[in-house]
């Protein structure tokens, strides 16, 4: 991490940790737990990033919100960083409206939507079990005495206000999240309520956990970092992967957090798919607790939507903005400048094999001559090499597409994981 005192806040956090652990051994023998409990903090376990729904006058079924309004909403998440407290985040971010949360919990995940006896913990927010969110406001929870443990899944359920709409969500969560019949069910160990299956994550953003190990690593980018494509429920995206392969090979704990929005762009903002990853980078990666390294891999959205035909109604692709190489690299430039800005290691993903039509592939491959030559990154992980097909280099070698061409199979997520030298991380 760059440290430089007064301008960065984590690392005047850092410093003053620091200090008074050196001061409380050299002047007043402070005893070592002490000293330990300074250096402990906040970090990131788990994040999701939100994306605004469709507000159009007819919304096609895709984009149409389960029924939450006094209703319980219980969602499974799967921490990548042990602690012995949490805390959560609400966000109303995207809302046009009041929400409103009249109770909420944390358990381990049993079945389903069950819950594993026992384990459920009350949530809190100023002491209070409800909680109102206007437009635009975030919220952490208090601490919860909660063991979180990395890779078990926990369960959150939330009590929603009798006027509450789902405004906002995480459209691809890769897995089935529930809502429940009418009533405040968070604290049901029996999964027999929440009747209503759906596949994204809504109102909670983030998991934090008290931890010494302030080195989280974020991933930032599209459907390819989201993992789509990847083997429903099974946690089969890159980040997902990585964050196995750092504890199967014993490495220093730390948070693997996964910030990326399929459909994103670089540069621009849609209608479906969320705000450009320019523009929501401060918020969804630089500002989460305990985070020491972003990973960028986006632009294949920005080189293919110029092309996609316009349409009727809802176009998730608007606005058709054709992008040469050097708007992208302009784009990857503000980028690394904000994260330097914060302190923080930004590492740059080379745009993978899409079977591009020979112009869109031209740019491709410019963008990547940058990203490895530039020097504008603090490191390069090469996404495109460990995935090409080596006598046709324009496309995903077969073990590693999943069928479309595009975005890879558990297979290539698998190979992007292995991709990553984990002394970048260091």
């Amino acid at each position: 991490m760059r440290c430089l005192i007064g301008v960065f806040p984590a690392c005047r956090r850092l410093f003053v940790a620091l200090s008074a652990c050196v001061l409380g051994v050299t002047l007043a023998a402070l005893p070592a737990p002490a000293c330990a409990q300074a250096a402990q903090g906040w970090q990131a376990s788990w994040t999701t990033a939100l994306q605004a729904i469709p507000r159009v006058a007819v919304t096609p079924p895709l984009y149409q919100p389960p029924p939450v309004a006094d209703r319980s909403v219980r969602q499974i998440i799967v921490p990548t960083l042990s602690g012995s407290e949490a805390r959560i985040r609400l966000s109303n971010r995207h809302g046009t409206r009041p929400l409103v949360i009249t109770g909420a919990s944390i358990a381990r995940s049993a079945v389903g939507a069950g819950i594993v006896p026992g384990t459920e913990r009350a949530v809190t927010f100023g002491a209070s079990r409800t909680v109102v969110l206007q437009p635009g406001m975030e919220m952490d929870s208090d601490a919860i005495p909660f063991a979180i443990a990395r890779g078990v899944p926990v369960a959150i359920s939330l009590a929603s206000g009798a006027g509450n709409v789902m405004q906002a969500w995480h459209r691809i969560a890769g897995r089935v999240n529930y809502v429940s019949s009418e009533g405040n069910h968070v604290g049901d160990v029996s999964g027999a309520a929440f009747s209503i299956r759906y596949t994204q994550y809504a109102w909670v953003t983030g998991l934090a956990v008290t931890s010494r190990h302030a080195n989280a690593v974020v991933a930032i980018g599209d459907s390819i970092t989201d993992g789509l494509r990847s083997t429903f429920g099974a946690n089969r995206s890159w980040p997902s992967v990585l964050a196995t392969r750092l504890a199967a090979e014993g490495a220093t704990p730390r948070g693997i957090l996964n910030a990326g929005i399929s459909g994103n762009r670089l540069l621009s903002d849609s209608p479906c798919y969320g705000d450009s990853l320019a523009s929501r980078l401060e918020h969804d990666a630089l500002a989460l607790p305990g985070v020491h390294t972003v990973v960028v891999l986006v632009g294949i959205n920005d080189i293919n939507f110029a092309t996609m035909p316009a349409r009727q109604g809802l176009d998730c692709d608007y606005p058709h903005r054709h992008v040469s190489a050097a708007d992208l690299i302009a784009g990857y430039r503000r980028v690394i400048a904000a994260a330097h800005r914060h302190g923080l290691r930004v590492l740059g993903g080379t745009l993978t094999p899409a079977s591009l039509p020979p112009d869109r592939e031209a740019v491709r491959l410019q963008v990547n001559r940058w990203i490895r030559e530039g020097g504008g990154y603090d490191g390069v992980i090469d996404f495109d090499k460990a995935l090409r097909d080596p006598g046709r280099p324009d496309r995903l070698q077969a073990t590693y597409d999943s069928g479309d061409h595009v975005h890879p199979s558990d297979a290539g997520y698998a190979a992007m994981a292995r991709a990553v030298p984990l002394s970048l991380l260091d």
